[in-house]
């Protein structure tokens, strides 16, 4: 009797086991479907069971649909937040293909989220910190209708992953080759006539980019391998051409373009090799014609000019004074008249031709790969393309002796607070110029050097730099940053003489010159970076820079970027330039112009 009873109770509790086990299998299975909800469709919300459930918003009202105009690119800020009490999981997708000329994405930038891999990401419950993610997401429609996109959602538990429907995709980042969003935009002329190169026209066309800290303007595009000829809005410097020859192949021009140190032009762009065709072809052939020159002329370097017929295409239809390549200043084309003048565009935008021994300013053109790719910008003025490699956002931290020449930066008190990166020429630290003359009341700061033709921290101009500017302009917080002692060079370039001079004993620039000076505050040399003018205001005034001309004269930029000679009892604007300790740090800003950075020490 009692064997009997044991074996039922075994029997009770072995089927009792069975139950359980079952029970739980069955609640694993159920409990994935039971929180499983997906929305695909405008305004249609299907849930399989249960109650787990999301939030989504577009521009801040509930709803799941993107709708784009035709021809044009639009952001929408998209918020994904989990209302339910308990953790969940959830996917974010987009429904269907889209057309091939319409690109879309997420923009990875400051502050916002990086849309989900597909197998989710969770989301804390409502009311506590990380229960919402918001994403920007971008979409340029290049087609001739309004396109209309679905997001899609999926929710599940925390601890199962998720996957995409049949007809769901996953955003990738927004990324378009720069190439095809030039040729696509509808708001640029092209000229095709060429098979060469695809010709970008017009007064005012969508073609800015902003690359390595400068401002850029897209020219055309090769259709042979869709890379893209660029030239700088403005002047970044000024030198003499050559020393007399006409030639590109030769010149100071074509040295101080590609001149890998700090003293040129190459050597502070940034990873020039990634971005850059470094083995481009400039045709340098002479002419007196503005029609396509014949190739008698080519010369291979990652940095040349644009010639003459170039820039003629620029404003093909419409004339050289409202052509988009005329920015009001004067600045060297590559293009030799004959052997004795090289051609040059006037600040009217008309064509002259000039002794190569003057100084000139200079816009470089670089030819970029056809694998650089837009990801962020709408080619305007105030919010150019934005290069993927190029695109800094999250620099909160970083040391400010990594960034680039021509970076913007907010220093100093007052309205003339805006600098600009110059170089890293000490190695540490960087050196920084104001982005434009100070001035007062409306005049010129009066710069005479009192008959002493070398600039110190004791002439006329000297005591004002390390005096009143640093009390009225900088303060004690800002002037804490600066290195106490930096060396100035003062080496003559005369007419038709190397840039190299302002600092080296010769051309070969392997000596330093023993004309020097140190000071807390100096000026740019002529031949330095940023020794341009920028202004597109039209408020460009005429500066002095720390080179002598003669025994008797000084360097200038003036206002239209012509380096010319001033005597020393006139009175022109200055651009302080000094140098920061190697420990600044950037606390906020992009380095652009109207999101320059903003400093500390550490």
């Amino acid at each position: 009797m009692k064997k009997l009873l044991l074996e039922t109770s075994f029997s009770k509790i072995y089927m009792i086991v069975m139950i359980i086990i079952t029970l739980l299998i069955l609640g694993s299975y159920f409990s994935y479907a039971m929180f499983t909800v997906t929305k695909e469709k405008s305004n249609a919300i299907s849930i399989v069971t249960g109650n787990l459930t999301y939030k989504l918003e577009v521009d801040g009202v509930e709803g799941n649909v993107l709708n784009v105009p035709a021809n044009s690119s639009k952001e929408f800020i998209v918020t994904l937040s989990n209302p339910n009490n308990r953790i969940a999981r959830f996917n974010f997708y987009y429904m269907g293909d889209i057309p091939s000329n319409v690109y879309m994405g997420y923009l990875d930038e400051e502050g916002y989220n990086i849309t989900p891999i597909e197998e989710g990401i969770n989301l804390e419950q409502v009311g506590t910190i990380g229960s919402s993610n918001t994403y920007i997401i971008k979409v340029t429609n290049n087609s001739n209708s309004e396109l209309t996109i679905n997001l899609g959602v999926s929710v599940g538990l925390d601890y199962n992953d998720l996957n995409l429907p049949n007809n769901g995709h996953l955003f990738d980042k927004y990324v378009v080759e720069l190439s095809q969003i030039l040729l696509s935009d509808k708001d640029n002329n092209i000229n095709t006539t060429d098979s060469e190169q695809t010709f970008i026209t017009g007064e005012e066309p969508d073609n800015y980019i902003w690359y390595s800290g400068k401002l850029w303007r897209a020219v055309s595009v090769d259709p042979s391998d869709n890379s893209v000829k660029l030239v700088t809005q403005w002047t970044i410097a000024t030198i003499p051409y050559s020393s007399g020859s006409t030639a590109f192949e030769g010149s100071y021009m074509k040295e101080w373009l590609n001149d890998t140190s700090a003293d040129g032009f190459l050597g502070n762009l940034r990873d020039y090799e990634s971005f850059i065709k470094t083995d481009s072809k400039w045709n340098a052939t002479m002419t007196s014609s503005t029609d396509k020159p014949s190739k008698t002329t080519l010369v291979t370097a990652p940095v040349g000019l644009l010639n003459i017929y170039e820039y003629v295409m620029s404003y093909s239809g419409i004339t050289a004074e409202v052509g988009y390549l005329n920015n009001g200043l004067q600045w060297w084309a590559l293009t030799p008249q004959n052997s004795s003048v090289v051609r040059h565009i006037y600040y009217d935008g008309k064509i002259y031709s000039n002794n190569p021994q003057y100084a000139f300013g200079i816009r470089p053109a670089i030819n970029l790969k056809s694998s650089v790719k837009i990801v962020d910008g709408d080619g305007t003025i105030d919010n150019p393309y934005r290069l993927e490699g190029d695109n800094d956002t999250n620099l909160n931290g970083t040391l400010l002796n990594t960034r680039y020449s021509g970076e913007y930066i907010s220093f100093g008190l007052g309205e003339n607070n805006l600098y600009r990166i110059v170089s890293h020429e000490n190695g540490t630290g960087t050196k920084i110029t104001s982005a434009e003359p100070l001035k007062n009341s409306g005049k010129f700061i009066t710069s005479s050097f009192g008959g002493n033709i070398n600039f110190s921290s004791t002439n006329t101009i000297g005591v004002f730099l390390n005096g009143k500017y640093l009390k009225n302009y900088v303060d004690s917080g800002y002037s804490s940053m600066i290195e106490e002692s930096s060396t100035w060079y003062l080496g003559t370039v005369g007419s038709g003489t190397s840039y190299k001079l302002a600092k080296y004993t010769n051309a070969s620039g392997t000596t330093l010159t023993s004309s020097r000076t140190t000071a807390k505050v100096g000026l740019l040399r002529i031949g330095e970076l940023m020794a341009g003018q920028f202004d597109r205001y039209g408020n460009n005034t005429t500066y002095w820079t720390l080179t002598p001309f003669t025994s008797y004269s000084m360097r200038n930029v003036n206002v239209y970027s012509y380096g010319g000679s001033i005597i020393l009892s006139d009175v022109y604007g200055i651009k302080p330039s000094l140098n920061l300790k190697s420990n600044t740090i950037i606390t906020g800003g992009t380095g652009l112009e109207n999101d320059p950075f903003v400093l500390s020490v550490q």
